[in-house]
C-alpha cells in the first residue's frame, strides 16, 4: 500500500476556518453531560462542523468533553476526518450508550463503515484520536444480535490513535475498528463486551480488528491493553475476505486477556507478533490460530514469544488449520485444562499439511493432558530445547456419586464422600442428567466449574442441579505424554528437549508417544532427555521410519 501523506493544507499551515475552532469544550457547543439530556445530536453536529473545517484547511480539531455523563441515545455518530474526541479520563468522562427509543439502531458512539457510509481506501478517515474516556454500552438492547452494536466501529482509518479508554458491556465488540493504517491502540481496557453474542456470532470481542482492506501491509500496534470477560476474543485479528492476501504489520505487545472465550486470536494475519502477554483463564484457549473468522483463513508466519499462557480451561495454545509457518518460542504454557500446545484440525479452513512450525524453548508444565500434541499432519517442524514436565494432571479415574453428600451451586459441585486427586478432573466434562459443565479445577471434595460463557453467573448448560442429583465424570485417557505425535509427522527435528515428571505421583506417562494414527518419517530425534516419566520414556505404537534416532537418554529400545 502506498504511503498516505499529509494534505497540502497541513504542509502549508493554512489558518483555521472561521466557525471551526481547533480546540473546543463540548459543553459550550450543546452537549450537557448531565446523564439525562441526549447529547448525540449535539455531538453529531459538532463533529460535522469540525470535520468540515478539517476538509477546508487540513488542520485537525479536538473536542474536549469535561467530566460528566454524556447520554448517547438511539443513533450513532458518523465520524469525520481530523476530529478527535478527548475526555478527562475513564470514570470522569463517561459516554452512556442506549437505544430504548429505537431498538433497531445498534448505537455505537462513533462509526464510519464501508456498508453504511461507503468507507474505503479512497474514502478513509484520518488524524483522529479517541482518548481518556469511558464507554458504557450496557443500555443497548437488540431484538437480534447486531455486530454493529459496538463502542467504536470505524473502518479505513489512517493515523488513528485509541488511548486510555475503558469500554465495557457493549452488545457487540467494544473497540471494533477495521483496516487501520499507521494506527495505535494503547492502554484500552475492555470488559464484558459482546454480552449479546452467543459465542458463535460475528464480533463480540473486547478488541476486534478486521484486516486486509489496505493490501499486504497494515501497520498497527496494540499495546498494554487489558481484556476481561468478553464474549468471544479478548483481542483478535480477522481477515475480512478470502480473496484478500493475509497482510503483515501487526504487533500485540504487553497485553492481558483473561476470562474471554479465547484470549488472543490470529484469524488471518501474516507475521503477527504477539509478545510479553498474559493469557489466562480463557474458556477455549489462551492463544488461538484458526480459520474461525469470516474469511475462513487462518493466520500464518506469526511469532508468539515470552508470554504466560496459564490456567485456560481447555488448550493453552490452539493451532488449527494454519498452513504454517509459525513460531512459538520462550513461553510459559502451564496449568491449562487440556493440552499445553495443540496442533489440530478444526474441520474448516486449510486442510493440507502445516509446514515449518517451530516450538522452541518453552516451559510446558502442569497441563491436564499432553504437553505438546500434534493431531494434524506437519512437515519440517522443529521442537527444540523445550522443558516439558508434570503434564497429564487430568489423571483421575471415572467416578460418579449422588445422595446426601452431594451439593451443587452455580459454579461448583461438592461431594463430601469423595477423595479426588488435586486437579485430577481438570478439563473434564461433568454430567448431571442432561446438564453439563466443565471442570476448571478440583481438590479432594470440590469441583470448581468454568462459567458456561464469559461473564456468566452459572457454569451449567441448564438450571443448577438440586442437592443429591447423581453426577458422572469420565475416565482420564491412559496415555498423557510430554510430546504426542498423533498424525503424520515428516522431516521434523525433535532435539534437546527435557521431558520428565518430578512429582511423587507421576501423571505424565511417557516422554514421547507415537500413536497408532501417528507416524514419524525421516525425522531427526536426537539429544532429548526422556527419563523420569510415569512409564516408559517412549511409547512407539508406530515405529519411526528413516531419519535419525540417537542419544535420547531414557529411551527404550525399538526394532
Amino acid at each position: 500500500m502506498p504511503f498516505v501523506g499529509l494534505p497540502d493544507a497541513v504542509r502549508y499551515r493554512r489558518p483555521a476556518v472561521a466557525g471551526a475552532p481547533l480546540h473546543c469544550d463540548a459543553t459550550q457547543y450543546g452537549l450537557r453531560g448531565d446523564g439525562v439530556t441526549n447529547d448525540q445530536p449535539a455531538l453529531a453536529a459538532l463533529v460535522d462542523r469540525l470535520g468540515d473545517g478539517y476538509a477546508a484547511d487540513g488542520r485537525a480539531r479536538v473536542i474536549y468533553c469535561p467530566p460528566g455523563i454524556y447520554a448517547i441515545r438511539d443513533a450513532g455518530t458518523v465520524w469525520r476526518s481530523g476530529v478527535s474526541l478527548i475526555g478527562a479520563g475513564p470514570g470522569a468522562t463517561r459516554f452512556l450508550l442506549s437505544n430504548e427509543g429505537n431498538r433497531a439502531d445498534p448505537t455505537p458512539l462513533a462509526f464510519w463503515t464501508a456498508v453504511q457510509h461507503g468507507a474505503g481506501p479512497d474514502r478513509h478517515i484520518a488524524d483522529c484520536t479517541f482518548a481518556d474516556f469511558e464507554i458504557d454500552g450496557s443500555g443497548v438492547a437488540m431484538a437480534e444480535y447486531s455486530y454493529l452494536a459496538k463502542g467504536l466501529g470505524l473502518q479505513y482509518v489512517v493515523r488513528g490513535s485509541f488511548r486510555n479508554l475503558y469500554i465495557h458491556h457493549t452488545a457487540a465488540t467494544g473497540l471494533g475498528c477495521d483496516f487501520l493504517q499507521d494506527c495505535l491502540i494503547e492502554s484500552v481496557i475492555a470488559v464484558g463486551c459482546g454480552r449479546l453474542d452467543n459465542g458463535e456470532e460475528m464480533g463480540g470481542a473486547g478488541i476486534g480488528v478486521g484486516i486486509g482492506g489496505w493490501g499486504t501491509v497494515e501497520r498497527l500496534t496494540i499495546a498494554n491493553c487489558t481484556t476481561v470477560g468478553n464474549g468471544t476474543n479478548g483481542i483478535f485479528l480477522e481477515l475480512q475476505k478470502r480473496s484478500w492476501p493475509p497482510p503483515r504489520g501487526y504487533r500485540i505487545v504487553g497485553c492481558h486477556s483473561q476470562g474471554n472465550r479465547f484470549g488472543i486470536s490470529d484469524w488471518g494475519a501474516d507475521g503477527l507478533i504477539v509478545s510479553a502477554c498474559t493469557l489466562t483463564g480463557n474458556l477455549e484457549a489462551g492463544f488461538d490460530v484458526s480459520a474461525k473468522g469470516t474469511s475462513g483463513v487462518a493466520g500464518r508466519g506469526g511469532l508468539l514469544t515470552d508470554c504466560v499462557i496459564d490456567g485456560n480451561v481447555r488448550d493453552g495454545i490452539s493451532m488449527g488449520n494454519t498452513p504454517g509457518p509459525y513460531t512459538v518460542r520462550g513461553n510459559r504454557i502451564s496449568g491449562n485444562g487440556a493440552h499445553g500446545y495443540h496442533q489440530h484440525n478444526l474441520g474448516h479452513g486449510y486442510q493440507g499439511t502445516a509446514r515449518d512450525v517451530v516450538i522452541e524453548s518453552n516451559d510446558v508444565w502442569g497441563n491436564g493432558l499432553d504437553g505438546i500434541r500434534i493431531d494434524r499432519p506437519v512437515a519440517d517442524a522443529v521442537l527444540l530445547n523445550n522443558r516439558v514436565r508434570n503434564n497429564g494432571r487430568q489423571c483421575a479415574s471415572a467416578c460418579g456419586g449422588g445422595g446426601e453428600s452431594v451439593r451443587y451451586n452455580d459454579k461448583s459441585l461438592v461431594d463430601r464422600s469423595a477423595n479426588w486427586p488435586d486437579d485430577g478432573h481438570r478439563g473434564k466434562v461433568l454430567r448431571v442428567g442432561n446438564r453439563v459443565a466443565v471442570v476448571a479445577a478440583n481438590n479432594a471434595t470440590e469441583l470448581t466449574l468454568a462459567p458456561v460463557r464469559p461473564g456468566a453467573f452459572s457454569a451449567w448448560s441448564g438450571d443448577t442441579p438440586p442437592p443429591g442429583c447423581p453426577y458422572e465424570l469420565a475416565a482420564a485417557p491412559d496415555c498423557r505424554a510430554g510430546i504426542t505425535l498423533n498424525a503424520a509427522v515428516d522431516s521434523a527435528t525433535i532435539r534437546g528437549n527435557r521431558i520428565w515428571d518430578n512429582h511423587d505421583d507421576r501423571t505424565q506417562t511417557h516422554g514421547l508417544w507415537i500413536t497408532e494414527r501417528g507416524s514419524c518419517v525421516d525425522c531427526r530425534v536426537e539429544d532429548n532427555d526422556l527419563a523420569g516419566n510415569g512409564g516408559p520414556a517412549t511409547r512407539l505404537d508406530t515405529p519411526p521410519v528413516g531419519g535419525r534416532w540417537e542419544r535420547n537418554h531414557g529411551d527404550q529400545d525399538w526394532d
